[in-house]
């Protein structure tokens, strides 16, 4: 169903979530008429007892509180999808309301009835009600995970743009909201991911420990994060340093009580963090040697315009587009296509798609044209890692700036390059060279990720060592 996108998913799912968290109310409510002094929970001084008059106990039992908060996290996953105020709405006037109620009213249910501690959630509801509410509980599970899944798919989405992972198939899901996308791969792995996690914790207690440790981890990252942000836009170390002490010390607290069940299931999220930084540090390593080879090789664009001669090569009418990295040096297609047709065309553009830190590049930043003279031009295309590229309507642009293309007498040149490890190289870091090349050559086509119409299309390919 991810396919369809989250508008669709939304408008199925909506009226579920409804109805589950005004039975989380009721429910709620229901418990504290039996125990109205659950009430004096509020107090905060009956959790500072508790950590008092048993502080390694209380420690350990933070691991365990800490589960009540984590669904909340999923929300920040969602901002780019529903915006700010939507998300506001929702917890404010439905979600966080009807969680306060059901956390009070099961608290109610054991001061009056210790014994039901085994599941008191479930206690609450009336006997009749026990299996219509373990049906609602499970459509409720269902539709929560698309949080994470659509969550998944904007952050990939986002990692490609800034060049930490290759380019992938992402489908856009929406007309009118740009962060709404699908990303295939990314829904096939975390089916797989998921499986794994069912066969091998058995049971949502054992997986706890494990999720425990990876939103307390985020969410002492996401403070560092913060605070780092704050820094570059002004704020004093005298301002920042105490507000972020503050969030700091919840999350490290919360943080260091769950590295305490790493062996009970919390080493999961820590080996999927390693595998994840390790596929995205190759990745952005790899170019990075990728674009010091192409450098040390290519000759300076302005050197080769000024040696090309009036008659020769020969020119023949028409455009030819070449995609580069680096458009002040001449792209390797280019140098391979002079030397098997011995010709350039009349116009010839090198082309350059950048991703800069912001989420989007206001249309009057998107282009930069330059021109070299002899039929050269260079255009720099900039997006943020939030928009989509799409190199026709960038190119439709360029008549402001005087440039005017009929894509019918324009070719896009395009290098692929097939990457192959050194042999060279230590057997130590040899498996980076090879995962490196196992992803370079498995990235979604740049005609497909750039919107480049298929028939206006040449590829000239060859093979490159790292």
């Amino acid at each position: 169903m991810q396919r369809h996108g989250t508008a669709a998913v939304g408008r199925l799912f909506g009226p579920v979530m409804l109805i589950w968290f005004l039975v989380l109310a009721l429910l709620g409510v229901w418990g504290i008429a039996q125990q109205p002094r659950i009430l004096l929970a509020v107090n905060p001084v009956y959790g500072i007892a508790v950590l008092w008059d048993a502080p390694w106990r209380g420690f350990l039992m933070l691991g365990a509180v800490f589960l009540a908060v984590t669904g909340t996290e999923t929300l920040y996953a969602d901002m780019g999808h529903f915006g700010r105020r939507a998300l506001r709405t929702a917890w404010l006037r439905l979600v966080f309301p009807a969680l306060v109620l059901n956390y009070f009213g099961q608290g109610a249910l054991l001061l009056g009835n210790p014994d039901a501690l085994e599941h008191p959630f479930y206690h609450l509801a009336p006997e009749w009600g026990l299996y219509p509410l373990v049906a609602l509980a499970s459509m409720a599970t269902i539709i929560a995970s698309q949080a994470v899944i659509s969550g998944a798919f904007s952050i990939t989405r986002q990692a490609i743009q800034l060049g930490y992972l290759p380019r992938l198939e992402v489908r856009h899901t929406s007309e009118t909201e740009i962060g709404q996308v699908y990303v295939p791969r990314i829904n096939s792995g975390l089916l797989i991911a998921i499986i794994v996690l069912v066969l091998g914790f058995r049971s949502s207690d054992n997986l706890g420990a494990a999720y425990g440790i990876a939103v307390s981890g985020m969410m002492a990252i996401t403070t560092g994060l913060a605070f780092l942000y704050m820094r570059s836009q002004g704020w004093s170390l005298a301002l920042a340093v105490p507000v972020f002490a503050v969030f700091g010390l919840v999350d490290l607290t919360f943080l260091s009580a769950n590295l305490l069940k790493i062996r009970e299931g919390g080493w999961f999220p820590i080996v999927v963090a390693a595998l994840v930084f390790t596929i995205m540090a190759t990745w952005w390593r790899g170019r990075r040697l990728l674009a010091e080879l192409r450098a040390r090789d290519a000759m300076p664009l302005n050197q080769f315009v000024a040696g090309l001669a009036p008659d020769k090569p020969a020119r023949v009418p028409g455009t030819a587009i070449f995609m580069t990295r680096d458009p002040g040096h001449v792209p390797a297609a280019l140098l391979h296509a002079l030397k098997h047709y011995k010709v350039l065309h009349e116009r010839v553009v090198m082309m350059q798609v950048e991703t800069q830190d912001v989420p989007h590049v206001p249309g009057e930043q998107r282009l930069a044209i330059g021109e070299l003279g002899k039929g050269f031009y260079t255009i720099r295309v900039r997006y943020g890692f939030m928009d989509q590229p799409n190199v026709v309507r960038a190119l439709a642009q360029c008549r402001v700036g005087g440039l005017r293309f009929n894509l019918m007498e324009t070719s896009f040149i395009i290098g692929r390059e097939r990457v192959r490890p050194r042999p060279r190289r230590t057997a130590f870091w040899r498996w980076r060279d090879r995962l490196f090349s196992l992803m370079t050559n498995n990235m979604l086509d740049a005609t497909e990720f750039f919107r480049i119409p298929p028939n206006r299309v040449v590829e000239l390919g060859g093979q490159i060592e790292i």
